[in-house]
């Protein structure tokens, strides 16, 4: 009973919560460098009266920084396993739904700032780093997860991994058999 649970246990770690765990904290540190560079557009530090001030420029922009840090963040970490051999397909994936999640975010911060008139800058930061960081992180953890990165894909690097050993397996002889054959007597050891 214990060596099941471990083995389930041990599965569940290996197959989604480490991913979740290291896709969590890349994205925590893209969380950072969203935030601090929404602010700071929003709050005129880069300039004042410009379209990066307004609240769909400043989030644009900010989510557009953290989105490329999170791919190599991404891919050299959180999926390195299955990261591909051709990253500008990859990099154009991953951009296709960061895209989603960014649509998601700034949905939520139209619908705050525009439609219900909340105009403050915590209340921008709220709908949009908040709930549209939940929802638009819950839709690309997904996606990453099993398009950008699956492992079904045929160009990812992990997949050379899994051909050469399916190769060892087919074609080479396994070292316990190779032992046990050597023991037995009247063999042909000989090749």
């Amino acid at each position: 009973m214990s060596t099941t649970l471990a083995s389930v246990a041990s599965r569940l770690w290996n197959g989604l919560l480490a991913y979740a765990v290291k896709f969590g904290i890349v994205g925590l540190i893209g969380l950072v460098i969203d935030v601090t560079l929404f602010n700071l557009l929003r709050l005129g530090v880069f300039g004042d009266d410009n379209w990066a001030q307004s609240a769909i420029g400043a989030k644009v922009i900010s989510t557009s920084v953290a989105i490329i840090f999170n791919w190599l963040g991404n891919r050299y970490w959180t999926f390195r396993k299955h990261r591909r051999r051709n990253y500008f397909r990859e990099f154009a994936e991953y951009v296709i739904v960061s895209l989603g999640g960014m649509a998601i975010a700034l949905i939520c911060l139209w619908v705050s700032h525009h439609l219900l008139g909340y105009t403050s800058l915590v209340a921008d930061n709220i709908s949009t780093n908040v709930v549209g960081l939940a929802l638009g992180t819950a839709f690309r953890f997904v996606l990453y997860r099993y398009w950008v990165f699956g492992h079904h894909r045929a160009d990812g690097l992990s997949n050379l991994a899994r051909v050469e050993e399916a190769q060892r397996t087919l074609f080479e002889e396994p070292a316990a058999e190779r032992h046990s054959a050597a023991s037995v007597p009247g063999r042909n050891h000989g090749g």
